[in-house]
């Protein structure tokens, strides 16, 4: 065991190739040697135990915690039920939902794995019973998931797999789901983005930070992101942020009332909550909509939110993605299959691009939860299992 720790301590990382940016050149992985390499060179270090065939490799822990208190454990392999596909599972990106559902703050839905991962890309590996015959033993395919997806094999409801674009890696497509589905609907089904508006996105170097970004330019309106640093600034503009507000070094309401020119934005993607309630409403133009959908800065207030936000004529909205019922979900994966999936693959201004961090070995979770914890990653961070 202590070879394979070894082995994954001293590994390099990659960003999947095809993320990069204009002007965005290799960068040191945070507290390891080397640049950032390409995914197709990274190969995963000797797996510590075998794996029967009716079991599989999945992310565990087996008391809520920190990071130290998740490992690798061979589990059973599930079998597709009624309507259901089972995926292999080539890579799955990391979100903030799994942090919370380690530390014991987040629950998985009724009915769903208690294995973490919300979004995964892989090939089909077996069809359940009642399939409509869309897919095929064998295709790569990519799915939002209420959780599983940190593990060799999941089972998931066949509306719910979309294609991977042509041109996009494995790690690339895992990075789609989960953060691309939530920016769409807070855009569109919550927050009813309109052609010619303003729009703050916070936490905008995040997985739906940089997919609400360009989701925003596609939609004829103008993108304005937070962020802690400048180079995650600077990336965000990279992407189509027409501004970026460092809020460790300046106040982003005033900010942002100085590039509208006082009148404020007319929706705000917020992620983050009690902290930001009393700036947030000030920048918050006449009618405008602030779409809460994290509380990565508590869920605490202390003074007049209500009066203030109806002196706005504001409405404050919330939203989940992860306990909608399959339905919503089914629904939303068949709109953003159509409407948006194409822009992966196509060239020119429109297309869009998955931007990740790092590309890691599942073995090295822990190390990937804590680069999560300590906001260091612009974009998402991808694990790669057994394949």
């Amino acid at each position: 065991a202590g070879t394979s720790e070894e082995q994954a301590r001293g590994r390099r990382q990659g960003r999947g190739g095809g993320a990069r940016l204009p002007g965005d050149g290799p960068r040191k992985a945070a507290g390891r040697q080397g640049a950032l390499r390409s995914s197709k060179n990274l190969t995963l270090p000797p797996l510590l135990y075998p794996v029967s065939s009716d079991n599989m490799l999945a992310v565990h822990f087996d008391k809520p915690g920190g990071p130290e208190n998740l490992y690798v454990k061979e589990v059973d392999k599930p079998s597709p039920g009624e309507g259901e596909v089972l995926l292999k599972v080539a890579a799955s990106a990391l979100n903030r939902a799994d942090l919370l559902q380690r530390q014991g703050q987040y629950d998985p839905p009724p009915g769903a794995s208690s294995i973490l991962g919300l979004e995964a890309s892989g090939h089909v590996a077996e069809l359940g019973p009642g399939c409509q015959g869309h897919w095929k033993i064998g295709d790569p395919a990519m799915v939002l998931l209420p959780g599983g997806g940190q593990a060799q094999y999941v089972t998931v409801p066949e509306g719910l797999l979309m294609p991977i674009p042509a041109g996009l890696t494995l790690p690339q497509a895992a990075a789609i789901p989960e953060a691309w589905l939530t920016a769409f609907q807070l855009l569109h089904l919550i927050g009813n983005i309109q052609a010619g508006e303003s729009v703050l996105i916070h936490a905008g170097a995040s997985g739906v930070g940089t997919a609400a970004i360009q989701l925003t330019r596609m939609a004829g309106a103008t993108p304005l992101v937070t962020a802690g640093s400048q180079h995650k600034l600077q990336m965000a503009e990279k992407l189509g942020a027409a501004a970026g507000f460092n809020y460790k070094e300046e106040d982003f309401s005033e900010a942002t009332l100085k590039f509208t020119k006082g009148a404020g934005v007319n929706l705000i993607l917020d992620c983050i909550g009690g902290s930001y309630w009393e700036k947030n409403v000030k920048c918050l133009a006449l009618d405008g909509r602030w779409v809460l959908y994290g509380l990565m800065g508590g869920a605490d207030i202390s003074g007049p939110l209500f009066s203030k936000l109806l002196a706005k004529r504001g409405s404050l909205i919330t939203s989940l993605l992860r306990s909608r019922d399959k339905k919503y979900k089914q629904m939303l994966v068949k709109a953003f299959t159509e409407q948006i999936l194409p822009h992966f693959s196509t060239e020119g201004p429109q297309r869009l691009l998955p931007v990740l961090d790092r590309i890691c070995p599942v073995t090295e979770i822990q190390e990937a939860h804590v680069y999560m914890e300590t906001n260091k990653n612009v974009g998402k961070i991808v694990l790669e299992l057994p394949h």
